[in-house]
């Protein structure tokens, strides 16, 4: 078997199957939980108040579930955003996805961006793993860098390109840029654009040891054509 080849075996287990939309319904979360299920994605990725639904349609898979938290401004009050993440948790998420305070990022306030991050990952701590969300479609290079660090320092377990509502998405480029800038320990999951196999390939070759994309169906039909798989 190729390189290739034996990546695009292991691919469910990159993907956060996901739905996010503010017009998500109780039946849309249901089919997203079967489709995981059905390809053995490694999760689902959905806005907290769905947690107990998908906890539910999960029940014995070994699908787990991911929640946003600050979603998808970041511009909430660290508290709230801790307790948002807690209550996740409480409910039945192992993952959440938290939107950093892309501002204060901007303006130099580092202090209070990585407090922000402290507070979440701290809310969890013991329950859910925490991945910081950059939106680098605002950033630059050093601010990536920057927030690369902060989030580690914070003591997050992953770094996260975007929320797919921001300008942009994930480029190689930058996924590069980001796994080069957290220790091996700290994952990295290419978010936003990810909708077909070359382009998932793509990411986890640049370094991405988890993908984000409500196209996890479309890049698992894209396998079944494979001629390399």
């Amino acid at each position: 078997m190729s390189d290739q080849s034996n990546l695009i075996a292991k691919l469910p287990s990159y993907i956060d199957h996901t739905l996010l939309k503010a017009d998500a319904t109780s039946q849309m979360v249901r089919k997203l939980c079967e489709e995981a299920v059905q390809y053995g994605f490694y999760s689902v990725c959905v806005n907290g108040v769905w947690v107990p639904l998908c906890k539910q349609s999960l029940a014995g898979s070994g699908v787990r579930i991911s929640v946003v938290c600050g979603f998808p401004l970041g511009a909430n009050d660290s508290g709230v955003k801790a307790y948002e993440a807690a209550k996740a948790a409480e409910a039945g998420a192992s993952e959440i996805d938290m939107v950093l305070q892309i501002g204060q990022l901007l303006e130099g306030n580092f202090d209070a961006v990585m407090e922000d991050i402290r507070a979440v990952v701290n809310a969890v701590e013991g329950q859910a793993i925490v991945k910081v969300i950059f939106e680098t479609g605002f950033l630059n290079e050093e601010q990536k860098k920057t927030a690369c660090r902060l989030s580690e320092e914070a003591g997050a377990h992953y770094v996260k390109t975007s929320t797919g509502f921001g300008p942009g998405g994930a480029v190689v480029d930058d996924i590069r840029l980001m796994r080069a800038n957290v220790s091996s320990s700290i994952g990295v999951k290419a978010s936003g654009g990810v909708r077909d196999l070359q382009t998932a390939l793509n990411m986890i070759e640049a370094g991405a040891t988890r993908l984000g994309t409500s196209s996890g169906v479309a890049i698992m039909q894209g396998v079944s054509g494979s001629s390399t798989y």
